[in-house]
């Protein structure tokens, strides 16, 4: 589901900053409403069990990750390898 008034879209990268997850960075798996989405990093949170996190505790960055929001959008099936590795280049 990728709507304009929504402020995350789909394979876009994001940074928690609330809760036992604080600092940690992951991919928009999902987007439930305007006000949550479900999160994956494909290592402590797979792709299977998403995280369901309020928009307003995830920094957004200006990165979207195509090859996975293709795969989420077509229906295939997205690896907790390929989200693990991708997310690599964002970690500080």
């Amino acid at each position: 589901m990728v709507i304009e008034e929504y402020d995350l879209v789909l394979g876009q990268v994001v940074k928690s900053k609330a809760g036992r997850d604080k600092g940690n960075v992951f991919i928009v798996v999902d987007v439930l409403s305007k006000d949550y989405v479900l999160i994956a990093d494909g290592e402590i949170r797979k792709i299977e069990r998403p995280k369901k996190k309020k928009v307003k505790h995830l920094i957004k960055y200006n990165a979207i990750e195509y090859e996975i929001r293709d795969k989420l959008l077509e229906g295939k099936k997205v690896q907790n390898s390929e989200i693990k590795k991708t997310l690599e280049k964002y970690k500080s």
